[in-house]
């Protein structure tokens, strides 16, 4: 969608023509045997390169496009038709237009590619109205919003998908096969971060803020948690034997933010005048069920060059793994070859991941590692064959909930927060799948 978009603005104009109410539309739930028809809302840069994604894959049609702003769609419309040879509808009429979007029967599913503060009210209303829903991250922002989301995706036939790419990186899912093969004996400890210098994506060309400008200005905590939790709570089974169950936050001072407008805006300039909310670094203590801690680190404001986003950390009781987001290394006691940290590449005869296996070479053509491609896999085979969500509402909500629980947190001078069990005491009896 547009680079700046209020949400409760956009709230309030869909509270005006019911925009918490069911929708009702013809079509949706299981396509059988004929093409998965998208519709992609939110055509700016990850959008569009998710659906080119998406027009890779055989069996997958674009038929309507959605944005606010109008040359965006005209531009995906375009990459449609050289792709498929036809345009799929556009819509471009405000920031409810996606509504239009949804009631259309040619429409099976969504890819949901917006500003984050409105992927939780975009993906209820597209459950509402029976389409699969594939939304980028995080999932939501509010407890509310995280609640609304789980009930809807409980409430509707169809399926719900959060597109965290960070789980489908190769190196993080020989990590995954490793646990699952039992060689770090009991978890106990994780860590993990994004640490990603996004100062550039603050302001526009013209010194207005962009959404993670304003989303930086107006609030406090980790503000993106998912791309470094996501991989640990598939490693810790999280929903699957293990669940989160609190958490406490501390914060560093946001004065990154301050030295960069320094550096870039004049004296007299409007943007001399904001004030950021968010500190430099949030760190994150959870705790899950089983007695597990994770350390979890959100800092995308401080200056420092980041040959990758992520990081992460995971000990068990007879294996250690850790990635500084350049090399993945691990120590399995009895079968490294010495007392010595190695490539985990050294255990990939018989723990390379079966998606990395079936799919790998396709997979590196595409960006993330391959990891978007994986994204755009699973989501597809898990509407055709009907099987669970690989990232379920579940699981979005008790990875993003950590954007509300953190702030509450530091307001409370780093007082533990209750994580909620969303899925009411499903977690342990669900097995990995």
């Amino acid at each position: 969608m547009q680079k700046q978009l209020d949400r409760r603005a956009f709230l309030q104009a869909g509270a005006a023509i019911g925009l918490v109410a069911p929708i009702v539309a013809a079509g949706g739930g299981e396509p059988g045997g004929r093409a998965i028809r998208l519709g992609i809302i939110g055509v700016g840069g990850r959008g569009t390169y998710l659906m080119t994604v998406a027009l890779g894959f055989e069996g997958v049609e674009v038929s309507a496009v959605c944005d606010i702003d109008a040359s965006r769609v005209e531009r995906a419309a375009g990459i449609v038709a050289k792709s498929r040879g036809r345009r799929p509808a556009g819509y471009s009429s405000g920031p409810l237009d996606y509504r239009r979007l949804l009631l259309r029967e040619d429409v099976d599913a969504v890819l949901i590619a917006t500003p984050l503060l409105l992927h939780a009210a975009m993906s209820v209303d597209a459950l509402r109205a029976r389409k699969h829903v594939l939304s980028e991250v995080a999932a939501a922002a509010t407890m509310d919003d995280c609640c609304a989301l789980v009930r809807a995706a409980e409430e509707s036939p169809c399926l719900y998908m959060m597109a965290e790419n960070c789980c489908y990186y190769r190196r993080n899912l020989m990590a995954l096969e490793v646990v699952r093969k039992g060689l770090f004996g009991d978890l106990t400890y994780a860590e993990c971060g994004y640490v990603h210098d996004c100062r550039a994506y603050v302001f526009n060309p013209d010194g207005s803020l962009t959404w993670r400008g304003e989303m930086a200005r107006d609030m406090i905590g980790n503000l993106y948690p998912t791309h470094a939790l996501g991989p640990v709570a598939r490693w810790l089974g999280i929903h699957r034997g293990d669940r989160l169950v609190s958490l406490s936050a501390s914060s560093s001072p946001p004065k990154g933010m301050d030295h960069y407008v320094a550096q870039k805006f004049p004296a007299g300039h409007p943007a001399r005048m904001i004030q950021f909310a968010v500190g430099d670094t949030t760190t994150t203590l959870l705790r899950t069920a089983r007695g597990a801690v994770i350390d979890l680190r959100y800092d995308t404001h401080s200056a420092r060059p980041h040959p990758s986003t992520t990081y992460f950390t995971l000990q068990g009781t007879t294996a250690s793994y850790k990635d500084d987001g350049v090399a993945s290394q691990a120590w399995v006691e009895g079968r490294s070859r010495s007392y010595a940290w190695a490539p985990i590449e050294d255990l990939a005869a018989d723990c390379e991941h079966p998606l990395w296996k079936q799919a790998g070479e396709q997979a590196a053509k595409t960006g993330h590692g391959g990891a978007d491609y994986f994204v755009i896999a699973e989501f597809l085979d898990a509407i055709r064959t009907g099987r669970r969500s690989p990232v379920d509402a579940y699981d979005a909500a008790a990875w993003s909930c950590i954007i509300p629980l953190s702030a509450a947190s530091l307001r409370a001078g780093g007082a533990p927060q209750e994580i909620p069990d969303f899925t009411r005491g499903a977690w342990k009896t669900t097995t990995p799948g």
